[in-house]
């Protein structure tokens, strides 16, 4: 076995990528006769026994995953002449979203969108089955050369993090995609995934991150006390609705951000057509929580995510109360107008009829008849007048 040899199979080649924990390099499997990526972590991680009991049970979990947007892992193990634990993995030809974002700044909105969306995809099969990624950006986002995008180091963070040699090199390395729970040290859930895939998005979609520090301390700080600047304001080439959608992913508490993602997915992608998401509630930062007491009237508040004045809308009509069960509402129809019009006449004529009735009675009885004018324009009263001219000449 020489030096560019791991675990007698696989010849190693050219360095793919290098982090403060692991070096990818391009390998050539000599049993399969196939390219795949090995991953060799830092030497001084075999001598941490936290890390190789997780480790081992992390890899077996990765393994398992079988999906076009999760980089598929073949092999892994401990080659004891290197010292070297190391993964094997299917060599995915593209690019990572870490050296898009070098070359381009940002993506497109059609791009980001879509890199994002095929992301969702992984971490939602993953998350069914029981796997939180935990590490979640750009450089962990691999795209093909056909525009498949496929999440690579399944399990690894996992394996690393509670290691007291790797946790300043791995933690503060990524520290502007960890969801508010992990800087303070908690577990890592599906919702932590879905937060650093925001960051993401926000990146690809801005170029630039939603919180800038250089520590975690500092970032927890600004989550706590600062909204990212809607990326509808950054970019006017992003919607207002696709902003949204990104927002609620970067919610500070894990019950705001979208419920799978599955569902991030979709909001991401309704967003890119004008489709806000719904059922989501702005949160506070500290510093609204501190005006809020003092600005609050009757009024609705606008959204905190858009930082927005609240549009006016117009007086409604209040809507008439629904009819009794077995009748029709009436409505005032001109053809309902002209009908009540009609009924009237035919009572005026009746009155009049039963008035000429009774002129010519008391003409053959030889009576007098009273008459008087009916001078009106109320039908009603038209109506009464002539009724009590009737009563007057038949007492």
């Amino acid at each position: 076995m020489t030096e560019t040899m791991i675990a007698g199979r696989y010849e190693l080649g050219r360095r793919l990528g290098i982090g403060g924990m692991s070096t990818v390099q391009l390998a050539h499997d000599r049993r399969l006769e196939r390219n795949v990526a090995v991953k060799l972590l830092a030497e001084h991680l075999a001598d941490d026994p936290a890390f190789v009991s997780r480790f081992r049970r992390e890899a077996l979990a990765a393994a398992r995953l079988v999906h076009p947007n999760v980089v598929q892992v073949f092999d892994f193990g401990f080659d004891e002449a290197a010292h070297h634990h190391f993964i094997v993995m299917e060599h995915v030809p593209g690019s990572s979203g870490a050296e898009l974002l070098r070359e381009r700044g940002h993506l497109d909105v059609e791009e980001a969108v879509e890199i994002v969306a095929q992301a969702c995809r992984g971490l939602d099969y993953a998350h069914r089955n029981g796997v939180v990624h935990r590490d979640v950006k750009p450089g962990n986002l691999l795209v093909t050369d056909d525009g498949v995008v496929k999440l690579a180091d399944f399990g690894i963070a996992k394996a690393t993090e509670q290691s007291s040699i790797t946790q300043v090199g791995s933690v503060l390395g990524t520290a502007a995609y960890l969801a508010p729970e992990q800087a303070r040290g908690e577990e890592a859930g599906p919702q932590s995934d879905l937060y650093s895939l925001g960051v993401v998005a926000y990146q690809l979609l801005s170029g630039r991150l939603p919180y800038e520090a250089a520590s975690l301390s500092e970032l927890a700080l600004k989550q706590q006390r600062e909204l990212p600047t809607p990326l509808d304001e950054l970019s006017p080439t992003v919607p207002p609705e696709l902003a949204q959608a990104v927002t609620v992913a970067l919610e500070l508490e894990r019950e705001g951000r979208y419920a799978t993602a599955a569902a991030m997915e979709q909001a991401i992608r309704d967003g890119a057509h004008g489709i806000a998401p719904t059922g989501f509630e702005p949160r506070d930062t500290a510093a609204t929580r501190v005006i809020a007491p003092a600005a609050a009237t009757s009024e609705t508040r606008a959204p905190t995510s858009s930082r927005r004045a609240p549009q006016q809308v117009p007086a409604r009509r209040p809507t008439p109360p629904p009819p009794p069960p077995g009748r029709r509402p009436v409505q005032a129809t001109p053809r309902g107008r002209g009908l009540r019009r009609f009924g009237v006449l035919l009572a005026v004529l009746a009155v009049l009829a039963a008035g000429a009735a009774i002129v010519a009675a008391s003409s053959d009885s030889g009576g007098s008849v009273h008459l008087k004018p009916v001078v009106t324009r109320d039908a009603q009263q038209a109506i009464q007048q002539l009724q009590d001219l009737v009563d007057n000449n038949t007492r």
